[in-house]
C-alpha cells in the first residue's frame, strides 16, 4: 500500500500530500527533500507532520525525493504541537513558523535535487584516535620500549591510554592530544594505535562522560532561601510562577539554584533573556559555575553554529542548560523540565516581523502546558499581565524585597529641568543636581552611567530661518543628525545623505541640530568633565555581540569613568563600581500615544536606577524631566510598584485593555494613500459586521510612512470571558475572503497581543 505523508515547507503555506517510496523509513519530524512548484519544481527542505494512507484529492501527487541528516528527527511531537498552537494563536500559518524556528543552513532549497542534495548541511567532522587493542596489558611491552627510545611518541600513546580510561571510550577527539601529527603517525604506522574520521563530538558531552560536575552554587541569604522554598511550594501547584525581586535582589542566583537541581535530574533547561546583548554577561558569569555545560543560542551566532547547536540538541537525551534570545524556545530539547524568562517583561520577547509575531514569555507559558515542564519568570518590574495572574492565583508567587548583601535601593532624587533654567542652573544638558554628583563620583574614583533614550547627535536638524526640517524621502519622519559621519539618517529604512551646507528650501542659512542623543552628549561631556574617560554603547558603536563584549569589560576593568547609552544599559547589567546613574530625558518615556507608556516608563526607569549601588554602597540616582510630580516619576522615587499597578490596572479596566482584554493589531501597508484607505474601510466595515463596537478604526498610525508605503491600522478589542479561539476562527475566514477580494494587491499583517 502507497503511504503518503503531509510535509510542511518553509513557506507562507499549510502542509502539501506527497507519497512515499515503501522502503522509505519514514516518521514525523524527520526533514525530506521535496519537489515543489506549479510550472518548475524548487527543491525544498521539508519536515514531515503527519504519515497515513489517505491519498489527495490532486490528480498529480509528487514524491518525497529522499530524507535528510541521516533520517534524524529535528522535531519532536510535542515541538510539533507547539507549532501548531503558535500558529493557531498568531494566526499565522505552520509554514512561517517553520521558517524562523529552524536555523536557516537546515531548510535549503534549490532548482533542482543535485544541487539541493549539495546544500545540505554537513556537521563537521574531525580526527578520532583510538587503542589498536582494547587490552591495554597488550601495549606495556611497547610502553617500556617507548619510555626509553621515543619518549614523545611515549607520551601521546600514554595520553591516549589515559583519556580511554577516564572517558569510558575507544575513541578519542584528536584534538585532546597534545601532540603533534608527526608523533601520532608514526604510532599509527607501527600499528599501536589506529585512526578515523567521524562527527565532532562536544566537549560537553566528553564532559559528561567524566562523571557529574559539581557544581559551585552561590551561597543563599535566609531571605533568598525563603523565596526559593515559596518558588518550589508554588510550582507543586502551579506550572508557572512569578518571581518579583526588586533589583540587586538576587534573582540570578535563585535561578542558578534551579538549574542545578534540574540538570542533576538529567533534565534539560532553558534561560531565555530578552536582548542578544544580555547574553553575554550572563553566560560569562553562569559559565563560572556550570562550565561547559552552558549553550548560548542566538541570531548573532554564526550560521553554523546555530545549526550544529540545532542537531546536537536533537541526538541529545538530556541535561542541556540553553541560554538565548526568544528563538531558543524553539530548540528541540527532549527533555524540557525548567524554563526561566529573566526581565519578563521585557518589549523585546515580542517579535514585530516577520510573522509569527509571538511573544516568547507567553509561549513559554504555554509550554507548560504542551511540554510538561515548569516555567518561572522573573522582574524587578513585572508586567501587568503577569502581576495579576499572580495576584489571582493563576501563577504562583514569591518575592524578594532585599537587595543581596543588605545594600539599601539608590536614592532616588528628580530635577525639575523647567526650574533649573529659569535660575540659570542648566548648562549644556544638564541640571546643577546632576553636574555635582558627577563631579563628585568622579572625585572618588567611582563610575557613572548616564542614560539617554535617543541614539545620534541630535533627533533632527532644523533651520533657523524659514523653519524646515529634512524628513526622509521613503519615511514620514526626520532625518536624524550624526556628527561622526556627517550625515543625516532614517532609523526606519536606512537612508541617509550628506548634511547640506544650506538649508535645501531657503538657500539663506545653514541647518542647526536641535534636541541631543548619546553622540552629542558624550561630545558635551568631554567639555565639561575633559579628564573623564567616556564609553558609548547605542546601535552605532555595538553592533555585534563581539563589540557589545569589549565595550562591556572595557567598562569592568574601570577603562572607562562613564558610559553614556540608550536602553542597551538599562537591561540586567551588574557593574560593583558604578554609584550614580543619570536619566537625561525622562519626558520623552513619559507622554508617547500608547495605553502602556505609563507602565514602560515605570520599567525603564526603575530597572536603569537599579544599575547604581550594587555591591557595598548605596548609590544615587537623578533623574531629570519637566514634570517631578507626575506619577510615574513619584512611585519611581518612592520605589513603589504596587501603587503604580493599582492605578494602570485600574484604568485599563475602565477602558478595557489589557489584562482586561486581547488586542489584535491589523496593520495594511500599500503604495497609493487613497487605495490603502479604500481598503482599510472595507475592511471595518467587514469585520464591524461580526465584531461590532469591539473594532476601533481604521486610523493612522504616527508614523504613517515607512519604505515608500502607506500604513493604516485597525484594532480589535476581545473581552476577558469571550472565546479568543472562536474569534481567531472568524478572522482566519474574514481575513481570507479580504486577501481573495478586490484588495488583494493590500499587504495586511496581523498582530495578535501587539506591544
Amino acid at each position: 500500500m502507497t503511504k503518503f505523508a503531509d510535509i510542511l515547507l518553509p513557506l507562507a503555506q499549510p502542509t502539501y500530500t506527497f507519497a512515499v517510496d515503501e522502503d522509505m523509513a519514514i516518521e514525523e519530524g524527520m526533514a525530506v527533500a521535496v519537489p515543489f512548484g506549479q510550472k518548475r519544481d524548487i527543491y525544498y527542505t521539508g519536515i514531515v507532520w503527519k504519515v497515513h494512507n489517505t491519498p489527495p484529492a490532486a490528480k498529480r501527487i509528487k514524491r518525497v525525493v529522499r530524507l535528510l541528516y541521516g533520517g534524524r528527527r529535528l522535531l519532536t511531537p510535542a515541538q510539533q504541537r507547539l507549532w501548531e498552537w503558535v500558529a493557531d494563536y498568531y494566526l499565522c500559518s505552520l509554514g512561517e513558523v517553520m521558517r524562523i524556528a529552524l536555523p536557516a543552513l537546515l531548510k535549503p532549497s534549490a532548482l533542482d535535487a543535485e544541487s539541493h542534495l549539495e546544500a545540505e548541511y554537513r556537521p563537521r567532522t574531525e580526527r578520532y584516535l583510538a587503542l589498536s587493542t582494547p587490552r591495554e596489558e597488550e601495549l606495556h611491552p611497547h610502553f617500556e620500549k617507548l619510555e626509553r627510545r621515543a619518549p614523545r611518541q611515549y607520551t601521546a600513546l600514554l595520553r591516549l591510554a589515559e583519556l580511554t580510561r577516564e572517558l569510558d571510550t575507544a575513541w578519542i577527539p584528536r584534538r585532546l592530544i597534545e601532540s603533534d601529527s608527526t608523533v601520532l603517525n608514526t604510532l599509527q604506522k607501527k600499528g599501536l594505535i589506529i585512526g578515523c574520521e567521524g562527527e565532532r563530538t562536544r566537549d560537553k558531552e566528553l564532559l559528561a562522560k567524566r562523571g557529574a560536575h559539581a557544581f559551585r552554587l552561590p551561597e543563599l541569604s535566609p531571605h533568598q532561601h525563603e523565596a526559593l522554598d515559596r518558588l518550589k511550594e508554588s510550582f507543586e501547584e502551579h506550572p508557572t510562577a512569578l518571581l518579583y525581586g526588586i533589583t540587586g535582589s538576587g534573582k540570578t542566583e535563585l535561578y542558578i539554584h534551579l538549574i542545578a537541581e534540574t540538570l542533576a535530574r538529567g533534565g534539560d533547561v532553558l534561560m531565555l533573556v530578552p536582548e542578544i546583548a544580555l547574553t553575554t554577561q550572563l553566560v560569562e558569569r553562569l559559565e563560572r559555575i556550570f562550565a561547559s555545560r552552558v549553550t548560548p543560542y542566538h541570531s548573532k551566532l554564526s550560521p553554523e553554529r546555530r545549526t550544529r547547536t540545532y542537531l546536537d540538541l536533537c541526538r541529545s537525551e538530556g541535561g542541556e542548560f540553553v541560554v538565548g534570545a526568544r528563538s531558543a524556545l524553539f530548540l528541540p530539547l527532549k527533555n524540557l523540565q525548567l524554563i526561566i524568562v529573566d526581565e519578563e517583561h521585557d518589549a523585546s520577547y515580542k517579535q514585530s516581523d516577520p510573522a509569527p509575531r509571538y511573544h516568547a514569555r507567553d509561549c513559554a507559558v504555554v509550554a507548560t502546558r504542551l511540554l510538561g515542564c515548569r516555567t518561572l519568570l522573573g522582574s524587578a518590574t513585572p508586567s501587568l499581565e503577569s502581576w495579576t495572574h499572580a495576584q489571582t492565583g493563576k501563577y504562583g508567587f514569591s518575592t524578594l524585597t532585599q537587595r543581596y548583601g543588605g545594600t539599601p535601593l539608590p536614592r532616588i532624587l528628580c530635577s525639575d529641568t523647567l526650574r533649573s533654567v529659569k535660575r540659570g542652573e542648566r548648562k549644556s544638558h544638564f541640571n546643577l543636581e546632576l553636574r555635582l554628583r558627577i563631579s563628585e563620583a568622579l572625585a572618588r574614583k567611582e563610575q557613572v552611567i548616564l542614560f539617554q533614550n535617543r541614539r545620534g547627535f541630535s533627533p533632527f536638524v532644523q533651520c533657523p530661518g524659514c523653519g524646515h526640517t529634512p524628513r526622509c524621502p521613503h519615511c514620514n519622519v526626520s532625518l536624524t543628525y550624526h556628527k561622526a559621519s556627517e550625515r543625516l539618517s532614517c532609523h526606519y529604512c536606512g537612508y541617509h545623505t550628506p548634511l547640506p551646507t544650506e538649508c535645501p528650501k531657503c538657500h539663506q542659512s545653514p541647518l542647526s541640530p536641535a534636541g541631543f542623543g548619546t553622540e552629542k552628549l558624550t561630545e558635551e561631556i568631554a567639555k565639561l568633565w575633559p579628564e573623564a574617560k567616556t564609553l558609548r554603547m547605542d546601535r552605532d558603536t555595538v553592533n555585534s555581540e563581539t563589540a557589545f563584549r569589549r565595550a562591556i569589560s572595557a567598562f569592568e576593568r574601570g577603562e572607562a569613568d562613564i558610559l553614556i547609552g540608550t536602553q542597551m544599559v538599562t537591561k540586567g547589567l551588574d557593574f560593583g563600581e558604578v554609584s550614580l546613574v543619570g536619566i537625561l530625558n525622562a519626558d520623552n518615556l513619559l507622554f508617547s500615544p500608547d495605553f502602556r507608556a505609563s507602565e514602560r516608563a515605570y520599567q525603564l526607569l526603575s530597572q536603569v536606577a537599579g544599575r547604581a549601588g550594587r555591591r557595598d554602597r548605596q548609590g544615587e540616582v537623578v533623574i531629570q524631566c519637566s514634570d517631578p510630580a507626575h506619577p510615574v516619576i513619584r512611585r519611581v522615587v518612592e520605589g513603589d510598584y504596587a501603587a503604580m499597578a493599582r492605578a494602570e490596572l485600574a484604568e485599563r479596566e475602565s477602558f478595557r485593555y489589557p489584562p482586561y482584554a486581547r488586542l489584535i493589531r491589523f496593520t495594511l501597508r500599500h503604495t497609493d494613500r487613497e487605495v490603502l484607505f479604500r481598503a482599510a474601510l472595507s475592511l471595518g466595515e467587514q469585520l464591524r459586521q461580526r465584531f461590532g463596537r469591539r473594532l476601533l478604526g481604521p486610523v493612522t498610525p504616527a508614523v504613517d510612512k515607512i519604505r515608500d508605503e502607506y500604513l493604516a491600522e485597525l484594532l480589535l478589542k476581545i473581552e476577558s470571558g469571550a472565546s479568543s479561539q472562536r474569534a481567531r476562527s472568524i478572522l482566519r475566514q474574514e481575513i481570507a475572503a479580504f486577501r481573495a477580494g478586490a484588495f488583494k494587491n493590500i499587504t495586511l499583517l496581523c498582530d495578535v497581543d501587539p506591544q
